[in-house]
């Protein structure tokens, strides 16, 4: 498993999100998913909506994931250096 498969299997299963994936050693990455359905939803359950568009992908080709869910506004907000 890539990087680019894992941002397209985020991106198809969480309509509108923008994610950015990165892991050179193909089962251990980092990822930072912005989405609208975001809003209102605490970390735990951000991260369980990444989670599921992955499916048995984790614990499985995805060793680890590391992994920011923001949504576009809180993402807006941060300094640009750490985007």
């Amino acid at each position: 498993m890539d990087a680019s498969s894992i941002k397209a299997l985020i991106e198809q299963g969480l309509p509108g999100a923008r994610a950015e994936v990165r892991g050179a050693d193909g089962v251990h990455f980092e990822a930072e998913v912005v989405c609208e359905a975001f809003a209102g939803k605490l970390p735990l359950a951000r991260h369980r909506m990444v989670y599921a568009t992955l499916g048995d992908r984790m614990g499985g080709e995805i060793h680890a994931l590391s992994l920011k869910a923001l949504t576009p506004d809180e993402a807006a907000r941060r300094p640009s250096q750490q985007r």
